[in-house]
């Protein structure tokens, strides 16, 4: 393990939270950078483009899909639902987009003054380069679908310029982490799942090993960042939080999909919101996360009411 000659000796202190002791900062940052050389991939080269995509095979395993096991599901043909499934990939691939160019602006900024030749800031900007191919991924993966890309609505496409601006360095790596988990959660269902598209098990493959990185580096930082931290910018994560809580899970599924397929938005929209099944789905692929942020104290006051709304945790 090399330790940059510059690295002040506070980032190198002893820290502990409620998980325990925190790992040093170079030394986690080394082993992923390590990871980095060992398990990157250039999708462009890594997935077949070209192949024809197979006749009743899913874009999105059916139960991930919002309106499975719903009245409205129930009465849809089977090539209904697999045109669902298509423009909700497409729509879920669009919101990875939005969330990886806010990550890349966050990572950016968190480095601005850190020592450029650390380990921490060489990983970062090896993340940023592996968003900016996922990013590019999931744009080609839309068009090669053939459904449209579905950008999230202008306010909160506004609101989350807002909120990226105004965000601690502690609500930044919750934001990353909000984004990336839930979806890595699904996506691990997806990349094994025998039924799916092999271009979109492909795509769910990469993204999945080189996100189990991003995460591990986000919630060490988002542990050392809350152990520092003063009362009022913990308090201040804490709501940001909530709030980007709430404008991913209204944000997830963009409603024009169903539109998009010949379905009544605004009935489609009341069967997801009514669906217990599909509270259970958004509530089991944020678990991990809200366990996580409960334990070193992200979850609570204002902040927790808000991600109770926003319907990723329970009551």
């Amino acid at each position: 393990m090399t330790t940059a000659p510059d690295i002040a000796p506070e980032e190198r202190e002893v820290l502990r939270d409620a998980l325990g002791l925190l790992k040093d900062r170079e030394q986690v940052a080394e082993r992923l950078l390590e990871s980095s050389r060992k398990h990157s991939f250039d999708p462009d080269t890594e997935l077949d483009w070209d192949a024809p995509f197979e006749d009743g095979k899913w874009f999105w395993p059916p139960e991930l899909v919002s309106l499975y096991d719903t009245p409205l599901w129930k009465r849809m043909s089977q090539e209904q639902r697999f045109d669902l499934a298509r423009h909700e990939a497409a729509s879920l691939a669009s919101l990875g987009i939005w969330f990886e160019v806010i990550l890349m602006q966050l990572l950016v900024r968190h480095i601005y003054d850190k020592p450029l030749t650390s380990n921490h800031v060489r990983y970062a900007l090896t993340e940023i380069a592996d968003e900016c191919r996922h990013s590019m991924m999931f744009a080609r993966m839309i068009k090669t679908g053939g459904a449209p890309a579905y950008p999230v609505s202008r306010l909160h496409h506004n609101l989350a310029r807002v909120l990226k601006t105004v965000s601690t360095t502690p609500g930044s790596f919750t934001a990353t982490l909000l984004g990336e988990e839930i979806l890595d959660w699904m996506q691990r269902l997806t990349f094994p799942d025998e039924r799916v598209q092999p271009l979109v098990r492909g795509v769910t493959r990469i993204h999945v090993i080189e996100e189990a990185r991003h995460v591990r580096y986000a919630r060490e930082e988002l542990r050392r960042q809350m152990v520092k931290c003063p009362r009022w910018e913990a308090e201040l994560t804490r709501i940001s939080s909530g709030e980007a809580a709430r404008v991913f899970s209204i944000s997830f599924v963009n409603p024009q999909v169903y539109e998009d397929i010949g379905l009544d938005k605004r009935d489609a929209m009341a069967q997801v919101k009514a669906s217990g099944h599909r509270r259970e789905v958004m509530q089991s692929g944020a678990r991990r996360l809200t366990d996580f942020l409960d334990e070193i104290g992200v979850l609570r006051g204002v902040g927790r009411k808000l991600w109770v709304s926003s319907g990723l945790l329970p009551k």
